[in-house]
């Protein structure tokens, strides 16, 4: 980890695991990183599988300093790939398990990448509340997006 990367603010960005919220924590944390912040942005295993089929791997790549990572949804493999996953089940899978696996990837994030000085959740993400307690990250910025 270099020293400008330690000193820089780093925001690890984590929207709710549908469609309509992910484009937009990905245009905010676009955003976020063109004035000058590192940025993570998390997504689950069967989201970031989806984003790799529509834009390929060179989507994920393109600036040092913009880092993608996941973690697990806690649901059974969808066979149809192109299927839409269970809306009810995955927010009670939200609820009883991405905090452990959130608050395990903080961490690896901040021995080896950058400390993480902020998050940036979607407000259906009340782990991260959680998450930035018990770790002492001090500002949290939960996000409720509007359709226009």
């Amino acid at each position: 980890m270099s020293s400008i990367q330690e000193k820089k603010a780093h925001a690890l960005c984590i929207p709710a695991p549908l469609q309509g919220h992910i484009n937009p924590m990905l245009k905010l944390a676009k955003i976020l990183h063109s004035k000058g912040f590192l940025i993570t942005f998390v997504n689950i295993e069967f989201n970031h599988q989806r984003l790799l089929r529509s834009q390929g791997l060179e989507a994920l790549h393109w600036l040092p300093s913009f880092r993608f990572e996941i973690i697990p949804d806690g649901l059974p493999p969808l066979e149809n790939t192109n299927a839409t996953q269970d809306i009810p089940s995955l927010a009670k899978s939200i609820e009883e398990t991405y905090l452990g696996p959130f608050k395990s990837l903080v961490t690896r994030v901040n021995t080896s990448y950058a400390p993480v000085t902020c998050i940036v959740s979607d407000l259906l993400m009340g782990f991260t509340l959680v998450a930035a307690e018990e770790l002492s990250i001090t500002i949290n910025i939960q996000i409720f997006w509007k359709k226009s």
